[in-house]
């Protein structure tokens, strides 16, 4: 999750000032709630971070999880309810805005089914939500230097859809 003046993709795709997002939706005529303001994108590769969005859309997807640690490594602060946030897609373009509405901080392994089964993933599953986050956790320890374990720690962000703004793939 991104919160400070510029955000850049995990893939590459280069980076997009909060400026340059204010000013994409402002074009589009929309105004932002009132809250803390976050710039975030999901996954770290083009294909996740479409199956996400896919999942944000459809409704199935109310929650995303982040690693503590990613976070402390790039300076981020904590995600916390009334944030409001832009999720942009692997191109730059804001996708979605969403309110967080529930911030938990747990160990990997005290992650629970009820939120597995929020945050919308494979199939709902805790199992799936398990194993697909061990792997991109795993990726996200190995950017910042650490060894993923079943105690790191993990922040479990809830989340409302406030607007839809993706725009289909060509």
């Amino acid at each position: 999750m991104k919160n400070a003046d510029a955000a850049s993709s995990a893939w590459g795709s280069g980076t997009i000032t909060t400026g340059q997002v204010l000013e994409l939706l402002a074009a589009q005529g929309i105004v932002l709630p009132p809250g803390r303001l976050r710039i975030d994108f999901y996954g770290d590769s083009p294909q996740l971070s479409a199956e996400l969005l896919a999942l944000i859309g459809s409704g199935r997807k109310r929650a995303g999880t982040s690693l503590l640690w990613g976070l402390e490594a790039d300076g981020e602060s904590i995600p916390a309810p009334g944030d409001i946030e832009v999720i942009l897609d692997h191109h730059n373009r804001p996708a979605f805005i969403t309110r967080t509405t529930r911030v938990d901080i747990l160990p990997f392994r005290a992650v629970g089914s009820d939120y597995a089964r929020i945050e919308g993933e494979g199939d709902g599953s805790l199992e799936y939500w398990r194993a697909g986050h061990w792997a991109f956790f795993s990726r996200e320890c190995a950017r910042i230097g650490r060894e993923p374990s079943l105690e790191m720690p993990v922040v479990c962000c809830v989340f409302e859809l406030i607007e839809n703004l993706a725009v289909a793939e060509p």
